[in-house]
């Protein structure tokens, strides 16, 4: 019997190639994005606080649904604990690069890291 490498044709591994160098540019592409250098984090339509991302911190918020503890260490911002019931906001893990985003959707928290020039970042996805 032969296996699926000894069957495929010359488009096949065009395909096949093709598929690794865009995987492999963009895995190089989120490697290289800028540090972040201010940590903007926003309650429902509202920035409720700032704080530059290289200044060690924590921080207790407050939601619909109860408080949201954020920290910012030398490996970036983070969600510790948060009062939503799946915990997937803390499972996120550190966010530290420009465009980054941490979110508790129940809480309605929403952390973003800002450009080092502090302009917003680009949209990657317009909707109405």
């Amino acid at each position: 019997m032969k296996t699926p490498w000894q069957v495929m044709t010359g488009g096949d591994w065009l395909i096949v190639l093709f598929l690794l160098g865009v995987s492999l540019s963009g895995i190089i592409w989120i490697a290289t994005a800028p540090a972040g250098s201010r940590v903007v984090v926003t309650s429902g339509e509202q920035v409720c606080f700032t704080a530059p991302l290289g200044q060690p911190r924590s921080v207790v918020l407050d939601g619909p649904l109860g408080q949201t503890h954020l920290v910012i260490d030398e490996q970036g911002v983070r969600i510790t604990e948060s009062s939503c019931r799946q915990k997937i906001c803390v499972a996120m893990g550190p966010a530290s690069h420009t465009g980054d985003l941490l979110a508790c959707v129940p809480n309605r928290i929403l952390v973003r890291i800002d450009n080092p020039d502090g302009k917003e970042a680009p949209y990657d996805l317009l909707s109405r």
